[in-house]
């Protein structure tokens, strides 16, 4: 069917994992007539976990598209993996919808994973709702589980509808102050929301006091809820059974009366990048404007080719159209443009704004890519998604030869898939390294190396990625000259170095005056401090966080050159990193535990030994814990089968990157000693 931005809403489902979301997606799915029975996870036959790695597991890897229609409106779903190893594609999701349904087990209320999805939508500036799901399930506790919420998200969260006679039906309260429910009269919940959507707004409110309820014209009402959604000042709150399908058409009737289209919501934030910074731009959700569209989903599928799923945002795409990525100048036909219902392809002839589509066999297309028109839109990007640190890494090898290079083809295809997995190569040790955000996050991707490309790898542990600093500042001088017997070498350079603030990456000072050092050579000076900046001064490992200054020097008429520049350069700057108290840095991350409650004792001895500083613990319904720690990622080696053994396979975990700080004492001396740098030849 054909249909307008107005129609169009794009909701993605997120939470924590085994809430139900992919259940809720069968369910939205064939309320809306899109598939005629719900799949089963069980029987692995939903729509979204279509992979066979997925259906193996019983649960996503992957963010999932597809769409249905009900009533009048054009409903673009995309429902996202809950495990926090698989954060890339369902933080990668969030960019291209306008309301993040939160998905909560009625019986486990609000988890880790919940409450992590919660904050990337409030931080993207997004509009938020809750499902309370498996409302009919034992166990279930829909009251409780709404009490929990309000207290961890706050009295924002006000529900729509209420469950009634044990979870087995739903009742309005948003529409209707009128009937009884499992949660007390629909009354008192319908006036609490009622006051908070009218207070949003002056007017809204002015009329509501003079008036009453009855006063209030229905765009009224609609347009301060909208407002409230974009503000945050309401998270809605419904109830559900996926699998029973009670309260899934009444959700559907909330997507389409009350969740905004792409024209209602918080304008996304698209900047435009020049070399003096960025400039926000707004992209409208005009039909007849230039295209701008964003790639949010990259599949290299063995068979179709890269497919490419994108969010128009403004314009038309239409099929035999030509777009350009982001600053290409040569432009890419639209031979052919897909709706996406999970593993099937549905050809459309055009995707007006708002409307998630795909293309597929188009190389060049890359996670983010931006495709416009017009080089008008040159240079326009979404503003970048906080995306988790890879720092779990494995060092990989062909283990026949000869594969080498469909080994390197093949990382950088599921590279191109995941924004938090990544390929790297040691120049030091010549390894190729992969980095992920688990063990598990790794090892699935190996999988896919041997199912989707044929290539078995042999694995070892990397390196841990430390880092180098210095502690204070210090001058740093070195004269090179050289005859040989013609034309010699000679460039003398005098600079100091400070720290920077943590974080602070790298500067290049120029302070030299009456041209002692002639501006033609300060670019080699600088190419031999960052000689020394890529493999280390002290045990080998990259340096940052400090900043060089130059502030004299003496050249030569006829032998100064380059080369005798950028060898002062390096041997100045390591000179002055010898004085200025170097440090050895390692990665600190955030880890947080879930466990059985029993473990508390055994997970808490286990962290103490690996220099972990435990940060709180919070205890879960069911008699689990969850225990927050910062720890040296270099003691994490092993934790995984370590955490499996002592919790009987019941105990999980997560973590992200925290910061870098010094090493011990008797770490940095290991690593020192353990460095054989190479002889420096001038």
């Amino acid at each position: 069917m054909q249909h307008s931005t107005e129609s169009i809403r794009n909701v993605a489902l997120a939470g924590h994992p085994a809430a139900g979301k992919t259940t809720l997606f069968e369910a939205l799915l064939h309320a809306g007539g899109t598939i005629q029975t719900a799949g089963s996870i069980e029987r692995g036959s939903t729509v979204s976990d279509f992979d066979p790695m997925e259906k193996s597991r019983g649960h996503s890897l992957d963010a999932a598209i597809a769409s249905t229609d009900h009533g009048g409106i054009h409903v673009n779903l995309i429902d996202t993996p809950g495990y926090p190893d698989f954060r890339g594609p369902a933080l990668a999701s969030l960019a291209a919808v306008e309301t993040v349904l939160l998905v909560v087990d009625a019986d486990r209320g609000v988890e880790y994973g919940t409450r992590r999805m919660m904050e990337h939508a409030r931080s993207r500036g997004l509009c938020r709702a809750i499902v309370i799901n498996k409302i009919d399930q034992d166990g279930a506790d829909p009251g409780r589980v709404l009490e929990d919420l309000r207290e961890a998200f706050g009295p924002v969260c006000l529900p729509l509808n209420l469950p009634a006679d044990g979870g087995s039906r739903v009742v309005n309260c948003f529409g209707t102050s009128a009937g009884e429910s499992d949660l007390g009269p629909v009354a008192d919940w319908h006036q609490r929301i009622i006051d908070q959507v009218v207070e949003v707004n002056e007017t809204v409110m002015e009329h509501y006091l003079d008036l009453g309820e009855g006063g209030l014209s229905g765009q009224e009402l609609h347009d301060a809820f909208e407002q409230c959604l974009r503000e945050g000042h309401l998270v809605p709150v419904v109830f559900c059974s996926a699998r029973s399908g009670v309260g899934v058409p009444e959700l559907l009737d909330v997507t389409e009366h009350l969740l905004p289209h792409p024209g209602e919501a918080n304008p996304p934030p698209f900047e435009k990048r020049n070399g003096a910074g960025a400039t926000p731009i707004d992209a409208r959700p005009d039909p007849d404007a230039h295209v701008i569209a964003d790639v949010f989903k990259v599949v290299n599928d063995p068979f179709v080719g890269k497919l490419a799923a994108f969010r128009v945002y403004q314009g038309t795409v239409k099929r035999d159209s030509q777009l350009f990525i982001d600053d290409g100048r040569k432009p890419f036909k639209v031979g052919h443009l897909f709706k996406l219902k999970g593993k099937e392809h549905v050809e459309v002839d055009q995707a007006v704004p708002g409307d998630i589509v795909a293309v597929a066999k188009v190389d060049d297309l890359h996670f983010d890519a931006v495709l416009h028109d017009s080089h008008e839109d040159d240079h326009i990007h979404l503003a970048a998604i906080d995306f988790p640190k890879p720092m779990f890494g494995l060092a990989v090898e062909a283990t026949r030869k000869g594969q080498e290079q469909k080994l390197a083809t093949a990382l950088q295809k599921l590279a191109e898939e995941d924004p938090c997995f990544t390929v790297e190569h040691e120049e030091e040790t010549n390894e190729t390294v992969v980095r992920g955000l688990s063990d598990l996050h790794l090892r699935i991707n190996i999988d896919r190396l041997k199912d989707r490309h044929g290539v078995e790898v042999t694995t070892r542990p990397p390196r841990i990625a430390y880092r180098e600093t210095i502690g204070g500042r210090a001058e740093g001088h070195h004269r090179h000259k050289k005859q040989t017997g013609g034309a010699g070498q000679f460039g003398e350079v005098f600079l100091r170095v400070e720290p920077l603030p943590r974080g602070g990456g790298f500067e290049f000072v120029d302070e030299i005056k009456g041209g002692t050092i002639p501006g033609q050579f300060l670019p080699a000076v600088e190419k031999g401090v960052r000689e020394v900046l890529r493999g280390g001064a002290l045990a080998g490992y990259p340096m940052q966080d400090i900043r060089v200054v130059v502030h004299d020097g003496k050249h030569h008429a006829v032998d100064s050159k380059e080369v005798a520049f950028v060898a002062a350069g390096r041997k100045a700057f390591l000179d002055a990193v010898a004085r200025a108290r170097p440090q050895v840095l390692e990665p600190i991350v955030d880890l947080e535990v879930v466990a059985p409650e029993q473990h508390m004792g055994d997970i808490s001895g286990g962290l103490a030994s690996k220099r972990a500083r435990i940060n709180g613990t919070d205890t879960l319904k069911g008699g689990e814990i969850v225990v927050r720690a910062q720890v040296p990622l270099s003691e994490l080696e092993g934790y995984a089968a370590e955490l499996k053994s002592t919790t009987a396979g019941r105990g999980r975990y997560a973590l992200d990157f925290s910061h870098y700080e010094p090493v011990p004492p008797q770490v940095q001396q290991k690593l020192v000693a353990a460095w054989k740098p190479h002889p420096d030849e001038d």
